[in-house]
C-alpha cells in the first residue's frame, strides 16, 4: 500500500514538473516572438482622438486609446490609401493597392475587387512563422469562395465581407431585390481556416448597434485562448465604425449628449479598453504589440460626420485628410514611450516591419512596395526608412510625396469628386501650408523639388510597367 501511494506522489509530481516545463517552454516560446494586436478603424479620421487634439474636442474622451501614445509612439505623418479596399490590399500585401490589381497583359482591375488568391497576406507570412490568427470584423478584400479571409491565412473570422453602407438595404422601402446578382443584403459571417464561411444574422441597422462589441468579445476569447495555448497571436481587429450608418450601441446610445459619432467615439475607446485590460490580465502586455490605425480619412459625403483635424479633404481625395490617419504603437521595453514623430510612414511598412521582428524572410517572386521600419520604431535612427510614397485614387497615379512637399498631376473637386487634369502640377508645401491652399506657396523660391518628385512618379511607373501583374482569381 505504501508503495502505491509513493507510486501515486510521483506521478503526480511527475505530471505538474511536465505540466511546468511545458508552461515555461510555451512562455518561452512566445517571448521570441511578439503578439499582434491590429485595430483598424473605418473611415476614421485624423482628428478624432485626444492625442491627435479630438476627444472632448469630438464630444468624446478617448483615454483608453491614447494610452497607447503615451506608452508608446504616435505617428503625425502616418500614410494610407484612399479608400477602403485598396487600403486594406495594401495594409494586407505590403504592395501598393495598384499592384493586387494588375492583371498579367490586361486592364486594372476594378479597385473593389480586393486581393487575388496569389497574394501573401500579413496573416499567411505570419502563419507560416508559427502563429495563430484571427480577423474580428470588416473584411472587404474578396467575397467569393478561395479568397475569403480564412483562405488567405486567417484561422478563424467572424465579421463582414462587405461595407457597412449595406446596413442601410434591408430597412429601405426602396430596395428592389433581384435587381441585379451584387446588390444583396449582407450577413455576419464565421467561419475556420480552409472552410467555407456560413451566414449567420442579416446585417441591418439592428445589428449594426451591436457588432462592434461582438467584435470585440470574440477577439477577447481568442486572446484569452491563444495565450493559454503559449502560441504568438495575431488578432486583427477591424472594426466597422464610424463607417456610415454610424449607429451607436443601445449602451452608448445617448450616452455623450453629444450625438451619433461621439457616442460611438466613446464606444470605440471603451472597447479599445477591453482589449488592452485582457492583455494586462494575462501578463502578456511586455510581449505583445498593439497598434490602432483607420484605413483611411472621414467619409466625404456632406452629411457625414467626421474630422481630419488640420488637413484639407476626406476619403477618395488625394489631400492629407484622405491619406493621413492616426497611427499608435506600443511594444514596452521595445518601443521606447511617449515618443512622437512626423517622419513618413506608409500602411506598406507593416509587412516587411512585422517580418523583421520576427525574423521572417520577405516573399522573393513579388515587389514588395513597403520597408522595414523596425529601427525607426525601436529608436535606433530618428528617421524613417522611407522618404516618399505615391497617391492613388482608384486606378489613377494622382501624385507623389517627397519629405514635405507633395506634387499631384491631377487635383480633384472636392463636391463633385470631379477629376482635373493639371496642364502643370500643383506643388505643396505641407509645413508651410498644411491645408494645401496654395499649390505656388514657397514653390518658387524651391522649383528644384521637381527633381526628386518626378523621380518618385517615375521610378514607380517604370516598376509598374516591368510588373507581371497578380494572377487571379
Amino acid at each position: 500500500m505504501p508503495l502505491d501511494k509513493d507510486k501515486t506522489r510521483f506521478q503526480a509530481a511527475l505530471t505538474v514538473m511536465c505540466a511546468l516545463f511545458i508552461q515555461s517552454y510555451s512562455a518561452a516560446a512566445q517571448e521570441e516572438k511578439p503578439n499582434i494586436v491590429l485595430i483598424l478603424m473605418d473611415n476614421f479620421g485624423y482628428g478624432e482622438i485626444g492625442v491627435y487634439g479630438g476627444g472632448v474636442l469630438r464630444g468624446a474622451a478617448t483615454p483608453n486609446i491614447d494610452s497607447i501614445a503615451a506608452e508608446g509612439i504616435q505617428l503625425t505623418n502616418y500614410n494610407v490609401e484612399a479608400e477602403c479596399t485598396p487600403s486594406r490590399a495594401a495594409l494586407m500585401t505590403g504592395r501598393y493597392g495598384i499592384r493586387t490589381r494588375q492583371t498579367p497583359g490586361g486592364a486594372p482591375r476594378g479597385i473593389w475587387y480586393g486581393i487575388t488568391q496569389w497574394e501573401i497576406t500579413l496573416a499567411e507570412m505570419l502563419t507560416e512563422n508559427g502563429y495563430t490568427t484571427g480577423i474580428f470584423g470588416k473584411w472587404h478584400l474578396g467575397d467569393t469562395i478561395g479568397r475569403y479571409p480564412t483562405d488567405q491565412g486567417f484561422d478563424e473570422w467572424y465579421g463582414i465581407k462587405h461595407s457597412s453602407d449595406r446596413a442601410f438595404w434591408p430597412d429601405s422601402y426602396s430596395f428592389a431585390p433581384n435587381s441585379h446578382p451584387d446588390a444583396e443584403f449582407d450577413y455576419v459571417m464565421t467561419g475556420m481556416r480552409e472552410q467555407e464561411p456560413t451566414e449567420g444574422a442579416l446585417y441591418d441597422r439592428s445589428k449594426r448597434t451591436l457588432i462592434d462589441q461582438e467584435i470585440t468579445e470574440k477577439a477577447v476569447d481568442f486572446i484569452k485562448r491563444k495565450s493559454i495555448e503559449g502560441q504568438p497571436f495575431f488578432a486583427y481587429l477591424p472594426y466597422t465604425q464610424t463607417h456610415e450608418p454610424v449607429d451607436a450601441h443601445p449602451d452608448f446610445a445617448g450616452s455623450t449628449g453629444n450625438g451619433a459619432f461621439a457616442d460611438v467615439l466613446a464606444q470605440t475607446d471603451a472597447y479599445v479598453g477591453e482589449i488592452l485590460a485582457i492583455i494586462d490580465e494575462l501578463s502578456i502586455k511586455e510581449n505583445t504589440i498593439v497598434i490602432f490605425t483607420s484605413d483611411n480619412g472621414r467619409e466625404g459625403v456632406q452629411r457625414s460626420f467626421g474630422f481630419t483635424g488640420p488637413w484639407r479633404g476626406s476619403m477618395f481625395s488625394p489631400y492629407e485628410g484622405s491619406l493621413r490617419v492616426p497611427f499608435l504603437m506600443r511594444w514596452p521595453g521595445h518601443i521606447a514611450a511617449g515618443k512622437t514623430s512626423n517622419e513618413i510612414v506608409h500602411q506598406i511598412d507593416l509587412f516587411p516591419t512585422f517580418s523583421s521582428f520576427i525574423d521572417a524572410d520577405l516573399p522573393k517572386d513579388r515587389i514588395i512596395d513597403g520597408v522595414d521600419q523596425s529601427g525607426f520604431f525601436f529608436g535606433e535612427s530618428e528617421k524613417s526608412a522611407r522618404e516618399s510614397v505615391v497617391i492613388y485614387i482608384g486606378n489613377e497615379l494622382f501624385g507623389a510625396k517627397w519629405r514635405n512637399w507633395k506634387m499631384l498631376l491631377k487635383e480633384i473637386d472636392e463636391s463633385s469628386y470631379t477629376i482635373n487634369n493639371m496642364a502643370y502640377p500643383s506643388f505643396y508645401n505641407l509645413l508651410v501650408d498644411p491645408k494645401e491652399e496654395v499649390p505656388e506657396l514657397n514653390y518658387l523660391n524651391d522649383t528644384w523639388v521637381d527633381f526628386p518628385l518626378f523621380q518618385v512618379i517615375e521610378d514607380h511607373e517604370a516598376s509598374i510597367e516591368a510588373d507581371a501583374g497578380a494572377p487571379g482569381p
